[in-house]
């Protein structure tokens, strides 16, 4: 995960990242006799690439012991630490700075260029959280949402259903995961009345296949009042699909829309790039101002403040990666639905625009995610090309921090909504409804009405259920925000 950079070497090196979005190449000297050794054991390949790349860029690197540059007086003793560790995993563990809880170790990085991409066979299309019923250690999910062209679609599974049970045995603490992983599985079906679960005799037949996620799940304009406002829910920031964003945009911005409504109450992050492009939709009057600024490890931070300052900036665009132009809206004002699911990229909109235009976000706090990594592979600059043929590892660490142009980042607790609505299972409302209690929310704001509070009942209900989780949430880039490209080094 770390590109191995002497200080001797390292620091005589000049970073330097181009701000074009096109594919870059990572470019990092290759490791001398006297760093690797003569004979590198085949044995340690894999712990050497982790401990490799942990040890250059990790943006918490100063933070673990192991990972000084002079911890080792020779190879043969890094070895040897090296072979104290029962797997890569174990070794990755050690190696990852105890309050980092999103960089991660994959042994197919093959799968994670596809989740990156939108390709998923999980939960076979249906998007649901998870809740414990009080004084108890049952579990049940609700639907938030279902993926067109998925099972779930064909059985006809919609927003606010209730399952308690996955092929025949109902879900508790200890078995929801196991069972929610079946290939194949039948669900029962019910809902939340005055706060309890009624059960009806209906179930689906579910099974799991590949499918794409477009992210941009549902957009159109809602004529209220003399005013348009765009309603956009979109649920991932994956690169794959920016054409399909910016095609949203177009639409709004031929029918010259007041308001922007943006929900991502459900979208746990993805690429930065997504996220900038997002951002210049949104506005457009600030081409070429900061974005955001990033905050790397020491070494890598002192070599771009000292050689190439730029690197360490991002700034609103005006095209998408494939050379389109972008549709900016041109806004002064932005309502963003949020609740605990929102996560890494999608508070890099929030944070990333506060300093230009106003924000008003609407629903709960954040997840409070602020830091972005990269997928290293193993080979001599990390770089997909030359990879080893001998495994598919790769590590995926946090190399960066993110900072708006004020400097504000560390907000480990998320970000406090404007306008706090909780979401609940019992009053779900439908997706782009007026009526919907978060859209709602940011309409009454919009037009100078009360906000909408939850009701007794809703309260009630979410004392008795308790949410403990979410579909995906073992997924490998689960709420994380990452950069698609290595910096590039000249030796």
């Amino acid at each position: 995960m770390r590109f191995q950079i002497s200080l001797i070497i390292s620091f005589l090196s000049i970073f330097l990242i181009s701000c074009e979005k096109d594919e870059e190449e990572f470019i990092n000297p290759v490791e001398t006799k006297e760093e690797t050794g003569t004979q590198a054991s085949s044995e340690l390949e894999i712990e050497q690439f982790v401990y490799r790349g942990m040890k250059d860029i990790y943006l918490y690197k100063d933070q673990v012991p192991s990972l000084a540059n002079n911890y080792f007086r020779s190879n043969a003793e890094r070895d040897d630490y090296l072979t104290g560790f029962s797997d890569p995993e174990d070794l990755f563990d050690a190696l990852t700075y105890s309050q980092d809880r999103f960089s991660f170790i994959t042994d197919d990085y093959k799968a994670l260029e596809e989740r990156f991409d939108g390709v998923s066979s999980s939960t076979a299309g249906m998007d649901f959280g998870l809740g414990r019923i009080s004084n108890s250690n049952n579990v049940f999910g609700y639907i938030r949402y279902v993926i067109p062209g998925t099972s779930a679609d064909t059985e006809n599974l919609e927003r606010g259903m209730i399952f308690t049970e996955v092929n025949g045995q109902a879900l508790n603490v200890n078995n929801y995961n196991s069972l929610l992983e079946a290939n194949t599985m039948e669900i029962n079906i019910g809902k939340i009345e005055n706060g309890t679960i009624i059960l009806s005799d209906k179930t689906a037949q579910l099974s799991r296949s590949e499918y794409n996620e477009n992210p941009v799940h549902e957009s159109k304009v809602l004529n209220i009042e003399g005013q348009k406002i765009a309603y956009l829910m979109y649920n991932s920031f994956t690169g794959k699909y920016d054409a399909q964003l910016n095609a949203a945009f177009s639409e709004f911005k031929a029918e010259a829309v007041d308001e922007l409504v943006l929900d991502l109450r459900y979208n746990g992050g993805g690429s930065v790039d997504s996220a900038i492009d997002l951002a210049s939709m949104i506005t457009g009057q600030f081409e070429g101002e900061i974005f955001l600024k990033e905050q790397w490890n020491k070494e890598y931070q002192e070599s771009f403040e000292a050689n190439d300052p730029e690197r360490l900036l991002n700034r609103f665009d005006t095209k998408i990666r494939t050379g389109e132009a972008i549709n900016s809206l041109n806004l002064s004002r932005v309502y963003v639905l949020t609740s605990k699911s929102t996560a890494s990229a999608s508070e890099l909109i929030i944070n990333g625009l506060e300093p230009y235009i106003e924000v008003v976000q609407v629903g709960d706090q954040t997840t409070g995610k602020f830091q972005a990594s990269v997928t290293l592979y193993d080979s001599p600059n990390f770089g997909k090309s030359n990879a080893s043929e001998n495994h598919t590892y790769a590590i995926q660490p946090l190399v960066f921090k993110s900072a708006n142009a004020n400097g504000k980042t560390d907000y480990i607790n998320g970000l406090k909504p404007d306008i706090e609505y909780i979401e609940s299972p019992e009053n779900l409302g439908e997706l782009g409804d007026r009526d919907e209690p978060l859209l709602g929310n940011a309409l009454n704001h919009i037009f100078g009405k009360a906000p909408l509070k939850r009701s007794v009942e809703e309260i009630k209900t979410a004392e008795k259920f308790k949410t403990i989780g979410e579909s995906g949430m073992n997924e490998i880039n689960y709420q994380r925000m990452y950069i698609e490209s290595l910096p590039e080094l000249l030796n």
